[in-house]
């Protein structure tokens, strides 16, 4: 794997919760952004699995209640089906967790840690101008809404295309495989939309 394809992993997975300062953040070590990702990742399994718990439940009282009624029926199969597909996330999820021995032994470079946190120091330092850019290429959506790992890897990529000089057709392959793994099920589709509406907002400023 390659260490730019980490990074932008670990940028994604530990954005969030990492210090916006440029000093505080050029003082972390390798260890504590794997440590905030992990944290991250387990995070997201859990609320997973919380939501397809609810769900679940809400399906189950749902056919309980129904007394037969086919409608009834219909909309309690609906919501068994969303939680399974839920549950399925979550799992998919955990499996990445699982992963994380490998991924943090590929991870052990200067060169992932270096470009991991200047990912993050970009999007802090030009946050306001790349959610403007963002919220222009945005149809029927606002960015404050979407999940915060959509939103993170929308901003992540739209750093290394505006600032970082990374080709818009490389920054946005490697948005969509990395929305494969951590957005909803049609996320990627979604994530490359709206990148493809972010390089024709660049190309006309």
């Amino acid at each position: 794997m390659q260490p730019r394809r980490i990074a932008r992993e670990l940028a994604l997975l530990s954005m969030g919760q990492l210090p916006s300062n440029s000093d505080q953040l050029a003082n972390q070590d390798l260890q504590a952004v794997m440590i905030v990702a992990v944290h991250t990742l387990v995070g997201e399994v859990q609320e997973a699995l919380e939501t397809a718990s609810a769900e679940l439940r809400r399906g189950s009282d749902r056919i309980l209640d129904s007394e037969l009624k086919a409608i009834d029926i219909q909309s309690a199969r609906a919501m068994i089906t969303e939680s399974i597909d839920l549950t399925q996330m979550a799992i998919n999820r955990l499996g990445l967790a699982i992963e994380f021995p490998e991924f943090i032994q590929l991870a052990n470079q200067q060169s992932v840690r270096d470009y991991t946190l200047e990912l993050i120091t970009v999007v802090h330092h030009h946050r306001a101008d790349i959610d403007q850019v963002l919220e222009q290429s945005l149809v029927d959506w606002q960015l404050h809404r979407l999940a915060h790992i959509d939103a993170n890897l929308l901003r992540l990529t739209v750093a290394e295309m505006m600032y970082l000089d990374i080709p818009h057709r490389v920054a946005i392959n490697e948005a969509v495989e990395l929305a494969k793994k951590y957005s909803a099920e049609d996320g990627h589709r979604f994530i490359n939309g709206v990148l493809r509406r972010v390089t024709y907002q660049i190309a006309r400023q």
